[in-house]
């Protein structure tokens, strides 16, 4: 024995781990909460990054989206996210990925039309 001490994992490892591992197998919602709380940012922070870059999208929608509400799928929301990944330090295509194929066409909330009622 050395006389030293095993090395502890501090929380920004711990993250960045989780947020590595999120990245690579999903949920959508849960990486990309996660690539938040990494970054560190407020999200009236990312919004106005966001609007910085010509991108508007409202707080809802940026809770919506890492509560698992719902998700991007119109193609300004995509466009939305791709900036939101660079904003955020992820790997170009890390969030969309974990998207998956498109679900079809839904409410604003994620909720299909007929049930929007």
């Amino acid at each position: 024995m050395t006389g030293q001490r095993p090395r502890t994992i501090d929380r920004g490892e711990r993250t960045g781990s989780e947020l590595e591992r999120l990245l690579e197998t999903g949920p959508f919602a849960e990486a990309l909460r996660a690539a938040i709380r990494a970054r560190g940012l407020g999200l009236d922070r990312i919004r106005y990054r966001l609007r910085s870059r010509g991108t508007s999208l409202s707080l809802a929608t940026l809770s919506h989206w890492q509560s698992g509400r719902c998700r991007p799928e119109r193609p300004e929301s995509l466009r939305a996210l791709r900036n939101l990944e660079d904003i955020l330090g992820v790997p170009d295509g890390s969030l969309i990925r974990l998207l998956g194929p498109p679900r079809g066409r839904t409410t604003p909330c994620g909720l299909p039309h007929e049930h929007a009622r």
